[in-house]
């Protein structure tokens, strides 16, 4: 730091001597004899802001900071244009954390007026972590103009840019950065977060695994690299990352969370209990932990929630976890005025969305049907912030449903290259219909059956689509590639089940209503199994559900997008069906929690299979089952009942806007709006 003072006005021969003494002192290594020095002569009557100036440089030098800030600020306030005076004093104030105050005393116009660039580079960093992005990108601007091979700057101009949202000119200035230090990891992560940020998600996650090459021992580009695969949702991607990162730092409780949070969002329940129990290994009170164990014991273990209630208590947790641990308990329980309360005690900001969708159900519950639809509403106005963008996501998606309907025509149909092949054995059965209509009901029935292997929800079309080019690659498969599509579907189912011979698979996915053609392509004779059930009851509960926000049930976040996509997947369907022979065998949800055996027997006789009594005891099948992956989990583990028939009229008046898009496929169904 300067000892100095730039143009400083002529001083007294007494001052003039004791600079000279403390300077003396300071040489020698007598830093505490030379502030002595200084402070009689400062007592003596010397000049104030020439003296504080020199006792302010030496504190700031020995670490004093909080003595050189009051030093400083007698000697700036005396001379406030003096550049080493004003880069000292914001230096001591940068130190103490009053960066607000740093960026007042080290102010653009005087910043750009100091040749050694010090003052501008404070001034940018200062100005950037409060929040003045644009004096913060104007310092550092002026910084690299004047010295365009200080990378440092450029790296900091950057993540200035990025703060104003400029992502154009903060990429530019990232990678000049990266161009003149190459070896250094920070400016190339930082670049990697501007191409993210900026929606360059090739170029973001293409950096970072290079990144990852490049610098082994570095944690950081595969912590970054796991937060991008996690908000793309690419969770199958995730674990190699996050164990990679994990060897590097093995008692990162982050990175611990980050795994076992992962294994719960592949439905590996068991590891993901351990994993989460080693967190609590290491933090006992660890809310985060005790938040995902609660919510994965919703799934495959309930029973166990009120036990984990009772340990976040007796270790600890915070408030916040604690309340709303107990709250998934309540629920689970009916207990749904303590759940409530339990709910009303957590903080707004703490698991927000979560704790919205609890509330409804506990008001819905209570019959407060006006507070729990409001409780749904906020739960999906936070999800419409999600950085996963899912209001666009879910646009892209109705998009898609709109060009592969209008494709879909007998012209096109007569246009394939090879008519339908049918596989030589037997072919898979799909269950469609719409999310909410009751298909885990109907496959958990199924699964009851000896001879049947129920598949649910996996991406395997998709992941065959994504191979083979989709729903364009239709018309112009020949028959060999269409064999193979067929044999490389159940290679790939074979990874999600147990798929051994003479068991009839059933691929139950709703939304796999909408991919009715791709299917028909690979196996004509494959019978499609159709849930129906009131389209406003339908409608209602995607609306009041908290799915997983996948492209299509990111449409649910909204009221009018919820009903935008069911009607658009009821007319792609219906145009589906008038172009090709789809067996379709319906099943109304209505009918079937009214007599189980009458509706489901002769489904499951039609399938070719004997008719076992067992199945209709669904309950023992569905804890036998372990895991339940949809938001179906709670119901389908109780009696069938029927009070989910008819629940949307209790909530009329808040679908009324919606209801003249679901009044048609309702009559044609047979129900009354």
């Amino acid at each position: 730091m300067s000892t100095q003072t730039a143009s400083a006005p002529r001083i007294d021969e007494r001052t003039a001597n004791a600079i000279r003494q403390t300077l003396a002192a300071a040489q020698r290594g007598q830093v505490d004899h030379a502030c002595t020095v200084a402070e009689l002569a400062l007592a003596n009557g010397a000049e104030p802001v020439a003296i504080n100036a020199l006792l302010g440089s030496l504190r700031l030098q020995t670490g004093k900071i909080d003595e050189a800030v009051r030093n400083l600020e007698v000697a700036h306030r005396g001379r406030p244009s003096d550049i080493r005076i004003a880069t000292n004093y914001a230096t001591a104030l940068v130190r103490t954390g009053d960066l607000q105050r740093a960026v007042e005393v080290a102010r653009l116009d005087l910043a750009v007026t100091d040749p050694s660039l010090a003052l501008a580079r404070l001034l940018g960093f200062a100005a950037n972590e409060v929040g003045d992005y644009a004096t913060a990108v104007a310092a550092l601007e002026h910084v690299v103009a004047a010295a365009p091979d200080d990378w440092e700057s450029w790296n900091n101009l950057g993540n200035a840019r990025i703060s104003a949202g400029d992502f154009p000119g903060a990429i530019a200035a990232l990678k000049q950065a990266v161009a003149l230090a190459a070896d250094s990891p920070p400016p190339r992560l930082n670049l990697a977060r501007a191409y993210r940020w900026s929606g360059d998600i090739e170029n973001a996650e293409q950096l970072l695994r290079k990144m990852a090459e490049d610098f082994p021992d570095d944690p950081k580009p595969l912590i970054d690299l796991h937060d991008l695969l996690k908000v793309q949702l690419r969770e199958e991607e995730i674990r190699p990352v996050i164990d990679r990162a994990l060897v590097l730092e093995p008692d990162n409780v982050d990175l611990m969370l980050a795994r076992a949070q992962n294994f719960g969002s592949l439905l590996d329940m068991e590891k993901g209990e351990i994993a989460f129990r080693e967190v609590l290994g290491r933090d006992p009170a660890n809310a985060d932990a005790y938040v995902g164990l609660a919510t994965l014991y919703e799934h495959f273990r309930p029973a166990a929630l009120d036990e984990l209630a009772q340990q976040a208590e007796r270790n600890g947790a915070d408030a916040d976890a604690l309340n709303l641990v107990q709250a998934f308990a309540h629920r689970r329980a009916k207990r749904y005025d303590e759940g409530a309360a339990a709910l009303g005690r957590i903080s707004p900001d703490f698991e927000a969305a979560r704790r919205e969708h609890l509330l409804g159900q506990m008001l819905e519950g209570l019959g407060d049907y006006d507070g729990a639809f409001a409780a749904f509403e906020r739960m999906n106005a936070i999800y419409c912030d999600d950085p996963s963008h899912p209001l666009e996501r879910a646009a892209a998606l109705r998009d898609q449903v709109r060009r592969n309907m209008a494709e879909t025509s007998k012209d096109w149909f007569d246009a394939w290259a090879t008519p339908p092949v049918e596989r030589e054995q037997s072919a898979p059965v799909f269950l469609v219909g719409f999310p909410r209509s009751g298909t885990t009901l109907l496959d958990t029935i199924l699964m009851g059956h000896p001879d049947v292997v129920v598949m649910e929800e996996q991406p395997v079309i998709k992941r065959l689509a994504h191979e083979i080019g989709g729903f364009e690659a239709i018309a112009g498969m020949g028959e060999a590639q269409v064999r193979a599509a067929q044999q490389r579907y159940f290679e790939i189912a074979s990874e999600y089940a147990d798929l051994a011979p003479g068991k009839l698979l059933v691929d139950k996915s709703p939304m796999l209503i909408n991919d009715a053609a791709f299917i028909y392509r690979l196996f004509p004779n494959a019978p499609f199994i159709l849930a129906l059930r009131n389209p406003a009851d339908v409608v209602l509960s995607c609306f009041v559900s908290n799915f997983r926000l996948n492209n299509a049930m990111s449409n649910f976040i909204r009221l009018d997008t919820s009903a935008e996509l069911y009607d658009l997947s009821f007319a792609n369907w219906e145009k589906t069906r008038s172009v090709l022979p789809l067996d379709v065998r319906p099943i109304v949800y209505e009918e079937m929690v009214e007599d189980p055996s009458a509706v489901v027997r002769p489904l499951v006789e039609g399938l070719g299979l004997a008719w076992h009594e067992d199945m209709l005891d669904h309950t023992r099948t569905a804890a036998e089952r372990g895991v339940i992956s949809t938001v179906s989990y709670a119901q389908v583990t109780e009696p069938i009942y029927r009070r989910s028939v008819g629940r949307w009229e209790r909530y009329r008046k808040h679908l009324e806007p919606i209801l003249p898009v679901l009044r048609p496929w309702a009559e044609k169904f047979g129900y009354t709006l």
